[in-house]
């Protein structure tokens, strides 16, 4: 069987037994994610120390991104994707089982997020650029998409089983389901041929290669648009975790179900974008195209401020989902075409860096404004501060256009 336009990337058998078993991981870690947030508001009740988790789990990201990058351009990367999965295999456990055990605490979840964010800070640049190695150059936009829809789609399917199994069985088997998942995962990864072979070693110390790969993007002013562009995105957007609980409680009076299905609404946008962007040909969208999906989303959080209905917040959030995902899913592809493939790894460190890295700033500063004043007023916050960034932006591109 051949699978015509975006999903032409299936033709390739790797990247068909790798996709499906990412897609079952990542249902499980959404499925955890609606575990933990609603974990954390019941230990402590508190929008800040909700905020506090998202920091934890990504400042490793921030921190060790671009070390990460050099290990995944040096190593293996099927043999990192394995070892750092089986890891959040056994962190899921541990924190199941303290649930089971009635012995949580506040900070067994915010060590626990802290150790995910430092496996994840390896896993992410090796995922990112692996994906090459299963279906070449050629059909890199259309597995990029179907990376995003299956993120996205997990975001359906795990928050969504998430909430009906919290409300039906209680917040550990979440958490155990997750590590089960991871494990399918990991099952397949060893069935896939490819290996991810490093590029090959010099005779540059660690620190070379990664002042090597900064430097690439510093002086390509292309790249350094796409990171500005996903700067604003990370920064305003992306800080679902801590919007949606809060949203779904403290604003629209939900619970555990009512949140689980916003997150769906929200992945159901996502998905939409993912499969769009995998429809296109062999190029990315255009920067205007990402600078008009990331003002969408941006004008969708505004407008989020006012929700006061489930319908009116669903619609609004699959509508943001959308235009978010499709930022990111074209800067993620950008980088990755404009790469040298020596240094692919690298440069989606830097993607992992404003991506990931920047979640946690975003999510104590969501979580501190909504402590303080509300989250309609950090929705409405973050989408003006958003839309004036990406105002700028603009303007400095335009100003050096000519002379690109």
């Amino acid at each position: 069987m051949t699978f015509p336009g975006g999903l032409r990337a299936l033709n390739h058998r790797d990247y068909r037994v790798y996709y499906l078993g990412q897609l079952v991981a990542l249902s499980g870690t959404w499925m955890q994610t609606v575990a933990q947030s609603w974990l954390v508001l019941q230990l402590t009740d508190s929008p800040l120390r909700l905020g506090l988790i998202g920091t934890f789990q990504f400042a490793p990201l921030l921190l060790f991104s671009l070390l990460a990058g050099a290990v995944a351009d040096r190593l293996p990367k099927r043999r990192l994707l394995v070892a750092a999965q089986s890891t959040q295999a056994g962190l899921a456990l541990v924190l199941a089982t303290l649930i089971w055990t009635g012995r949580v605490q506040y900070w067994h979840v915010a060590g626990v997020a802290l150790l995910w964010g430092c496996v994840n800070a390896i896993d992410q640049p090796a995922r990112q650029s692996f994906v090459v190695s299963l279906v070449g150059r050629s059909d890199l936009v259309s597995a990029v998409g179907l990376n995003s829809a299956a993120f996205n789609g997990a975001r359906i399917i795990g928050p969504a089983i998430g909430g009906v199994l919290i409300a039906r069985a209680g917040i550990a088997p979440a958490f155990a389901l997750n590590a089960v998942a991871f494990l399918v995962a990991i099952s397949a990864l060893l069935t896939v041929r490819a290996r991810g072979a490093a590029a090959p070693r010099g005779t540059t110390t660690v620190a070379e290669e990664i002042a090597e790969g900064v430097a690439y993007a510093v002086r390509a002013p292309r790249v350094r648009l796409v990171l500005g562009l996903l700067l604003i995105t990370s920064f305003c957007v992306f800080n679902f975790t801590v919007y949606v609980p809060l949203l779904a409680r403290n604003v629209l009076g939900l619970g555990s179900e009512g949140f689980g299905f916003l997150m769906t609404a929200l992945g159901v946008g996502a998905v939409a974008a993912g499969l769009s962007l995998g429809w296109i040909g062999t190029a990315p969208p255009s920067l205007g195209t990402m600078a008009l999906a990331l003002g969408a989303a941006l004008t969708g959080l505004v407008t989020l401020s006012a929700a006061r209905h489930f319908w009116v917040a669903a619609v609004l959030l699959a509508a943001v989902g959308f235009a978010a995902t499709t930022t990111t899913a074209a800067c993620n592809t950008s980088l990755q075409l404009l790469a040298p493939d020596a240094l692919r790894g690298r440069v989606m460190s830097l993607y992992t860096l404003v991506s990931g890295g920047v979640f946690p700033i975003g999510a104590f500063w969501v979580g501190a404004v909504s402590e303080a004043r509300g989250v309609s007023i950090a929705f409405l916050v973050n989408g003006l501060v958003g839309l004036a960034g990406l105002g700028a932006l603009m303007l400095w591109w335009r100003s050096r256009a000519p002379r690109s």
